[in-house]
């Protein structure tokens, strides 16, 4: 639907989940696919070979984003693996979580959480641009917790409300060079770093169904879909904004 054949992208946080169901999809458009990882190699080679088990193209990159340097020793690495190549994709996509209200965050969960979630988006995107074309797409993955109040999850959610920040002012300084810069904010979704709390918990999932408009828990691939669009040439128009992929929910 939105072919992708001829392009290259990078996914950071593509070992499991979201970034997973992304990688595959952007690789099942017809795009050789950069999957990075922070610390599960085995993970990230299982992505690989989900993408190459159906025709498609991807490696490995590795480096851990909450640590300083990271971005410059990520796309150096990448840069050396495309060879020349350009960059035409860029999907902003690792994060962490950080649990707890106002009085529950530990200092070291609170610059963490900002570090990858932030910090590290904002420093991998800048060395980026090095190998992005004109014409290309950057999609940050930001999260519903911007426009639905998460008490419990805080700082998580001030990690979120800078990407879409970030997200406007890049839109408008990319512009000129016809770089689109959108963000896709998922709600609830069944991935690893929801499961001690959603998954073997009828109740849970639930009330977690209860609060989406299309009656149900997200899944990973349920992401894919708005990534591609903003990735592809459909999404040439389309600038600035964030994508709200909730299911409806809290409407």
């Amino acid at each position: 639907m939105f072919p992708l054949s001829g392009k290259t992208a990078l996914v950071t946080g593509a070992s499991r989940g979201i970034g997973r169901a992304i990688a595959v999809g952007l690789a099942g458009a017809g795009a050789r696919v950069a999957v990075h990882y922070s610390a599960s190699a085995q993970a990230a080679k299982e992505t690989v070979a989900a993408i190459e088990s159906e025709g498609g193209a991807a490696f490995t990159v590795q480096a851990d984003l909450a640590e300083p340097g990271a971005a410059d020793a990520l796309i150096d690495a990448l840069a050396i693996e495309l060879g020349g190549d350009p960059l035409d994709i860029l999907v902003n996509n690792a994060g962490v979580n950080a649990y707890g209200g106002i009085g529950g965050v530990s200092e070291a969960d609170y610059d963490r959480a900002f570090a990858v979630n932030t910090k590290s988006l904002f420093f991998v995107t800048r060395r980026a641009l090095e190998l992005i074309p004109d014409g290309g797409r950057i999609v940050n993955i930001g999260s519903g917790v911007t426009r639905i109040a998460f008490p419990e999850g805080i700082a998580y959610a001030m990690t979120k409300g800078a990407v879409d920040a970030f997200t406007l002012a890049l839109a408008a300084e990319l512009g000129p060079r016809g770089i689109t810069v959108n963000t896709v904010a998922p709600g609830i979704i069944d991935t690893d770093i929801n499961a001690s709390w959603l998954r073997g918990n009828a109740e849970a999932q639930a009330a977690a169904a209860a609060r989406a408009a299309l009656g149900r828990v997200g899944l990973p691939e349920d992401v894919t879909g708005p990534v591609l669009f903003l990735a592809s040439e459909a999404g040439r128009w389309t600038t600035g904004q964030v994508i709200d992929a909730t299911g409806g929910s809290d409407l």
